[in-house]
This record gives structure tokens, sequence and C-alpha cells, in this order.
């Protein structure tokens, strides 16, 4: 292993890109997104088409059965914990870049939604969740009769 000097900078750029992080998030903040407290927030993507709206959140190194995803009152909450490998002391890393500990992120959901059909899926470390449209809240396609 090579001989690294060390640059008491180093640990400052740290704190800061970390403040930065916790900055972008709050500026960011979505109408109808709560913000909890926790940790980190894993970042997500929201998008929709005809038949849903799907949202995939970003949840590497985090065991499934540590993701609580749940929906009450038309707000959907993702909750859940990334847990730091215990073998390894704090002394052993170089650097710690990553988030560990609690998330939790909350979503406002449109009254549009059949939460009786919502489903969940867990693969490659990216949580997907689709929101299914209500029948009566799909676009319908009229054919027009030309005569």
């Amino acid at each position: 292993m090579a001989i690294v000097k060390y640059n008491p900078f180093g640990e400052l750029r740290s704190i800061q890109e970390q403040m930065n992080r916790l900055l972008d998030l709050a500026w960011q903040k979505e109408t109808g997104e709560e913000l909890k407290e926790g940790l980190w927030q894993p970042p997500v993507d929201i998008y929709e088409d005809s038949e849903s709206v799907v949202i995939k959140a970003e949840l590497p190194d985090i065991d499934q059965k540590d993701i609580e995803v749940k929906i009450e009152d038309n707000t959907l909450t993702l909750r859940g914990e990334r847990k730091q490998e215990k073998d390894l002391k704090k002394e052993n890393y170089h650097r710690i870049e990553r988030y560990y500990g609690t998330f939790q992120r909350s979503f406002s959901l449109p009254h549009t939604i059949n939460q009786e059909k919502v489903k969940a899926s867990c693969e490659r470390g990216v949580l997907t969740i689709t929101l299914p449209k209500r029948e009566e809240t799909k676009p319908k396609q009229i054919n027009v009769e030309i005569k």
C-alpha cells in the first residue's frame, strides 16, 4: 500500500460536499414531497404514461427486508435503512462517501391512482413502484366515423 500524506483540506472538502448535498435536497424539494428526518435521501425518478405513474428509487446494498413501502392518506412513504458492514472499523476506511443509516421519503399521490393495485419490486438495487391509474381517469380513444 502506498503511503499518502495527510491533507486536512480533504476532510473540509468532504464536509463541504455533504453540506452541498443537503442544501440541494432542501432547494430541490418539490411541492407535495414531505422531507423527513433521516441521514440520507435516496434519489428517485418519477414518470408517467397513460396507464400508470412509476417511481424508481436507487437503493443499492439495502436488503429488501429493510425496505418499507406504505400508502396512507394519499401519501406514499418509502422507509428503510442501509447498514454499514460491522466487520470493518472506521479507522480501516480511507474514504466514506456513501450514506448509511435510516432514510424516509414521502410523496403525495394524485387521486387518479388505484391504490389497491400498486406493485413494488426491487431489482439490481433499484426499487420500482408502479402506481396504476383508475380506469375512469385513463384517456379514452374515441373513433370518429368519416362519412
